[in-house]
């Protein structure tokens, strides 16, 4: 089911912490289908039914009651069904009972500020104390109190959760952040989100790679427009040598006999952009989201956003593409009557983080 990753190195997830991820992200989804296929390979990577009975259950805290519910019933049938096929899983161990000496309540912020590092204040808190009384009673006491899961463990669980829903990005850059304190690497992050990308939901896989570029690279998330907020699609993933990073093709027009010109949008996602090239004929950007830069050879690189227009003169080297905090989508009018675009050398890092 899963993309194929490299499991040699410390820094990737290992089969049973890739079967969380997928199988947290369904459970939140409330996709059932796939949450089932995704249970069968869990178990079957080694992880114990208390294991996935726990994931299912800390879910209730961001998913709600019904999905976890739902998920916890999906589970039971799995479980069935594989016993009748003659496959024993390992119960796995209980949580220790619960011998702390304090109340809920105290024992809660006791492990949120263990867990995050600090404690944890707001306005939030204060507008509704009671949000914050359940968070600490219920989540990080009655929960994060049971030891048959370990803290990092969690982190993916929660993650991977936040990472399959809408509309939690504030969320998810927080528990990145917490992840990270608890353990996990960068690098365990991104493969997590590939997971995502790759087997649960193309869009929110890309949202939530980008919130995770702006914790690593200690920026404000800006909020990208999702695929039905576009004016074009994204189009087909651009899989040529001719590019950095992550870019994207929507083929508006051809060229042919009675018209030279080729019309086509192209979404940079933040940090990509193109190799240094040339147009015989010339061509024209329309900037209609995002900012990036513009380029060309011997001159300064230039910022440009969302509403400027660009004109490349004809045989003159440039490279344009996203800023590394933000996407760009341009609409690009090039004219072939002279000849295909030439394609040269890539635009160094050192060329594209250079000082405008």
């Amino acid at each position: 089911m899963f993309a194929q990753t490299k499991t040699d190195s410390s820094l990737s997830l290992s089969s049973k912490e890739r079967s969380i991820v997928a199988i947290s992200a369904f459970a939140a989804q409330g996709n059932m289908p796939k949450l089932q296929i995704a249970l069968n390979d869990g178990l079957n990577a080694g992880l114990t039914i208390s294991e996935v009975k726990e994931m299912l259950v800390q879910l209730y805290a961001y998913a709600g009651f019904p999905r976890s519910l739902n998920a916890l019933h999906n589970l039971m049938a799995v479980l069935e069904e594989r016993k009748k096929k003659g496959i024993n899983d390992s119960t796995g161990r209980e949580p220790s009972p619960y011998h702390g000496g304090k109340t809920m309540l105290q024992t809660g912020t006791k492990n949120q500020t263990k867990l995050t590092g600090r404690k944890i204040e707001g306005d939030i808190y204060k507008f509704a104390p009671a949000i914050d009384r359940f968070l600490k009673e219920h989540l990080f006491g009655a929960i994060f109190s049971r030891d048959n899961l370990d803290w990092k463990t969690r982190e993916i669980v929660t993650i991977s959760a936040l990472a399959a829903m809408e509309g939690t990005e504030n969320q998810l850059r927080s528990h990145y952040g917490v992840g990270i304190y608890n353990g996990l690497t960068s690098a365990q992050l991104s493969e997590l989100v590939t997971i995502i990308e790759t087997n649960v939901n193309k869009q929110q896989g890309n949202v939530a790679r980008q919130v995770l570029q702006s914790v690593v690279n200690k920026k404000p998330y800006t909020v990208i427009p999702r695929a039905d907020e576009l004016i074009f699609p994204n189009g087909e993933k651009i899989t040529n040598n001719n590019f950095v990073g992550n870019a994207f093709l929507y083929q508006m027009i051809m060229p042919d006999s009675a018209n030279h010109s080729q019309v086509g949008c192209v979404t940079f996602e933040p940090g990509a952009r193109s190799n240094w090239h040339l147009h015989p004929g010339g061509q024209i950007l329309i900037i209609v989201d995002g900012t990036g830069y513009y380029q060309e050879k011997g001159s300064p690189k230039r910022i440009i956003k969302k509403g400027d227009s660009i004109k490349c003169p004809p045989n003159i080297p440039h490279w344009h593409g996203a800023s590394k905090e933000e996407l760009l989508i341009q609409i690009a009018i090039t004219n072939n009557q002279n000849g295909p675009t030439v394609w040269l050398e890539k635009v160094t890092d050192e060329e594209y983080q250079a000082e405008k």
